[in-house]
């Protein structure tokens, strides 16, 4: 007989894990998205730069819940394997096929935004980089000047 808490525990789980690879994987689409403005771009974008690392992540995560299903608590391990697959699922079936499909099929609405939201963001955006200083005497107090090198060879090598 199963808990009745062990669903719930694995569902709690799962659910916290994975929005953490969703969070990652738009983020790199978003970042995709305002480099090239070109949205089926960006969603092959976001997953090359992302695939590996949520693989390797995922299959970690999936070692360590097969280790609790090892255990000899039968609760423990029905959260091990019910989190492996959980895992295992949400790596493969939701971020490599289920969100990378529904955005192509969105296209552009990927993207948008109530008016209100839109302004909001716009007036106190995120920016996950701090914008290039427009003359040389521009850049911020706490920024170290950076010192170029050449890319040619010395002579006489």
């Amino acid at each position: 007989m199963v808990d009745i808490t062990v669903p719930v525990l694995i569902f709690v789980f799962a659910f916290g894990l994975s929005m953490d690879y969703e969070v990652f994987l738009l983020s790199r689409i978003k970042e995709a998205w305002d480099q090239t403005g070109d949205n089926d771009r960006a969603v092959a974008l976001g997953l090359q730069r992302t695939g590996r690392i949520v693989t390797s992540a995922a299959t970690l995560i999936v070692v360590v819940f097969l280790g609790f299903a090892a255990g000899e608590l039968l609760t423990i391990k029905e959260v091990g394997l019910g989190m492996a697959i959980a895992v295992v699922l949400d790596a493969t079936v939701v971020r490599m096929l289920l969100v990378p499909a529904t955005m192509k099929l969105m296209g552009r609405w990927n993207w948008w935004a109530p008016p209100a939201m839109r302004r909001l963001h716009e007036r106190f955006g995120l920016l996950e980089e701090v914008p290039a200083p427009t003359a040389p005497g521009d850049r911020p107090a706490d920024v170290e000047p950076v010192e170029r090198v050449s890319p040619e060879p010395a002579r006489g090598s």
